[in-house]
């Protein structure tokens, strides 16, 4: 099928392609790394790209996608959403349907590109529900890489989340509060030494998710590459 304007592609247009792109090892593989296969096609993120590059941005078509169900349509939906177009409201709604740690991850990294994203972190961090926590930490890690303007003292800022929910030891919450910890140090030389502290702190708790998270996080703070790239031996 050659390429299409994106004004004339449909939702059923694109589920029609996901599944002729989809295949039972693909879906397999996917279970193994943890993502919900329930309404899976079996399309690897390295074809999403580019499919969702073909299609081009459109905010309307991604509403409908996303309203389908399916778990390839959703990632499509996410890369064709431009940041600016991502409102509050529609991100959190569509948090609140994951059920994917990488959907939320995908959906973070677009938000984390949009001016105003940080004001959100607090509540998702503070949600009980595993996923919306995720996006939390997750755009935490995000926006070390996206805010590149913001403030070394909004990282700082979030190092009482990151103490608090140390300790949440379901899988895709410790790994995203792990890694937003992790990012922070590596943002900067201001941050490094504060995060690998936290790190350091963590590392000593009673608690046993804790303790991973500050070990693995003083093991890469220290290592050699970060310290090298950010200019501290």
């Amino acid at each position: 099928m050659g390429a299409k304007k994106t004004d004339t592609w449909s939702a059923a247009e694109v589920l029609k392609r996901l599944k002729e792109l989809g295949s039972e090892d693909n879906r397999a593989g996917m279970a193994r790394f943890g993502i919900d296969i329930d309404n899976a096609f079996g399309v690897p993120l390295s074809v999403l790209r580019p499919f969702a590059r073909e299609i081009g941005k459109s905010p309307k078509l991604a509403k409908d996608l996303w309203a389908s169900g399916c778990h390839e349509a959703r990632l499509v939906a996410i890369l064709i959403t431009p940041p600016k177009d991502l409102t509050d409201d529609q991100a959190i709604a569509w948090i609140e349907d994951i059920q994917s740690w990488d959907l939320c991850d995908q959906l973070t990294n677009v938000l984390a590109r949009r001016e105003g994203s940080a004001s959100l972190i607090e509540g998702l961090a503070g949600d009980d529900r595993e996923f919306v926590r995720r996006a939390g930490f997750a755009l935490i890690a995000w926006r070390v890489v996206h805010a590149k303007t913001s403030p070394d003292d909004e990282f700082l800022g979030y190092f009482d989340l990151i103490r608090q929910t140390a300790t949440d030891d379901r899988n895709f919450v410790w790994k995203a509060v792990h890694w937003a910890l992790r990012q922070i140090g590596k943002r900067s030389a201001t941050l490094h030494g504060p995060a690998l502290a936290l790190g350091e702190e963590l590392a000593a708790s009673g608690d046993k998710t804790a303790r991973k998270i500050g070990r693995e996080t003083v093991k890469e703070l220290s290592s050699d590459k970060v310290r090298v790239r950010l200019g501290l031996t």
